[in-house]
């Protein structure tokens, strides 16, 4: 398959023309319009500082289904422990640039550049990207964020500064998209720490076919925030492991 160069054109080439490691095309631009149309299409840029913009789609793809989460029995634990405080929406640039600033094993650098950090605020403030806020003492612990369109959540990145945050950040937004009648959060490429949560792998035709339904339903834009007295624990059912 051929590599698209993309031009100043808003359009992408199909996703299923993506190459077997997922690269599409190279190329384009980073403005709101285009990065709505890549999600739209099953399509997201990832790519470090130096590089020209590169889009992927890649098969299979990692999706969690929001009411298959898996919560562990020490997770559960911490999560009802209170340690932590849970927002949505309150510090999207602080929860970004944690995510661009944390080191990953295995990882050189990031691929949230100066320029993505831009083009995501910009989502932001056109209210269909989101974060979630893990905090302790005042402090971001943890947290994570995505794109939403329609009923799919499309996860970006997730950061974690005390062990399960992240986690938490993660099982907080899950059970909240379940109640406003989300179908997926969309995770890309499956990892392990995704795979004990739930995420499963699905061809990308599969995903695809559930991403279009999913764009059916109106986007619910603007700022997000947890419902009075949610509680991610006991407001939804789920699996839980025997860890």
């Amino acid at each position: 398959m051929p590599v698209y160069r993309i031009d100043n054109v808003l359009a992408f080439p199909p996703p299923e023309e993506a190459e077997p490691n997922g690269l599409l095309a190279v190329g384009g631009d980073l403005s709101p319009r285009r990065l709505v149309l890549a999600y739209a299409m099953g399509i997201f840029p990832w790519y470090t500082e130096g590089s020209p913009i590169l889009w992927f789609s890649p098969d299979p793809r990692g999706v969690l289904l929001p009411e298959r989460l898996s919560i562990s029995r020490s997770l559960r634990k911490r999560l009802r422990g209170g340690d932590f405080e849970v927002s949505l929406d309150s510090d999207f640039g602080g929860v970004l640039r944690r995510c661009a600033e944390v080191t990953r094993p295995g990882q050189d650098g990031t691929w949230i550049t100066v320029d993505m950090i831009e083009a995501y605020d910009g989502l932001f403030e056109l209210g269909v990207a989101h974060s979630v806020e893990v905090r302790r003492e005042g402090r971001l612990a943890g947290g994570l964020y995505g794109v939403s369109l329609g009923s799919a959540f499309f996860g970006e990145s997730m950061f974690s500064l005390e062990p399960d945050a992240s986690k938490i950040a993660l099982v907080w937004l899950a059970r909240q998209l379940q109640r406003r009648g989300f179908e997926m959060i969309d995770c890309q490429v499956r990892n392990e720490h995704l795979r004990s949560m739930g995420a499963e792998e699905w061809p990308r035709e599969r995903f695809l076919t559930a991403l279009a339904r999913c764009l059916q339903t109106p986007t619910q834009a603007g700022p997000w925030s947890f419902d009075a007295g949610f509680d991610p624990v006991a407001s939804c059912g789920g699996g839980e492991d025997d860890e």
